[in-house]
């Protein structure tokens, strides 16, 4: 398969997350070949995934992080080949909302798909890793026995993506985010940080690809969301 260096790759849509799917549609050997850099989740929702530099891992609620294995299955993710245009490298501390203004002066449009990697020592990251489901319930309801950890003072790797508001129900809209530190022990989706100094590589994208699995559960999901921005405030933090 031929690499698409433009392409963010998306399994599956995060109103099927809303709505309780979380049936593994892809395995590691299957979907690490459409990008060495993402962010998704598990079977069951068994942990939140990070990759960069063609390493992928689990982020568990016990705190952990382990390299994926081959068998591993997600039922949500999004993927790219990183190919950064651009960095920046930041000095003074800035907290989540100041940087995240910094971010878009760097970019053209918020009408476009981006991929970053920030790199540095963050004050504080906090971050939330949603627990093994063994049952389907709503995601609103699986996040409310989510372990949240709070780092401080800590050397990592933020990695995820900008999707654009009409894209919003596919992925999440605006900036999302997971963290891992540095020594691998440790991260999950994130919450809130404060960035101590650091830099950061922006990859802008041309497209989107979407590939809608065929699972009992997907092709069961009511994908059409009442109130698809709750929903999505709830479960994203």
């Amino acid at each position: 398969m031929a690499k698409d260096f433009g392409e963010v790759f998306q399994l599956s849509t995060m109103t099927s997350l809303l709505d309780g799917v979380y049936d593994g549609a892809m395995s590691y050997d299957e979907f690490k070949m459409h990008g060495d850099f993402g962010i998704g989740t598990f079977d069951h929702l068994d942990g939140e995934m990070i990759g960069f530099d063609n390493q992928f891992y689990r982020l568990r609620g016990d705190g952990t992080a382990t390299p994926l294995q081959s068998t591993d299955m997600t039922p949500f993710c999004s993927l790219t080949y990183f190919k950064p245009q651009q960095s920046k490298t930041f000095e003074e501390p800035l907290d989540k909302a100041a940087f995240e203004k910094e971010l878009q002066k760097l970019v053209p449009s918020s009408n476009l798909f981006y991929a970053f990697r920030i790199d540095g020592v963050f004050k504080e990251v906090s971050t939330r890793t949603v627990a093994y489901q063994e049952k389907p319930v709503p995601m609103t309801e699986a996040v409310k026995s989510q372990p949240v950890f709070h780092f401080k003072n800590v050397a990592g790797t933020i990695v995820g993506f900008w999707t654009p508001a009409f894209a919003q129900g596919i992925a999440v809209s605006g900036y999302h985010f997971h963290f891992i530190d540095k020594n691998r022990q440790g991260g999950g989706h994130v919450m809130n940080y404060v960035l101590d100094h650091g830099t950061v590589q922006i990859d802008q994208k041309t497209h989107q690809s979407l590939y809608t699995p065929t699972t009992e559960a997907f092709l069961k999901a009511n994908l059409s969301r009442d109130d698809l921005e709750k929903e999505i405030k709830v479960t994203e933090g």
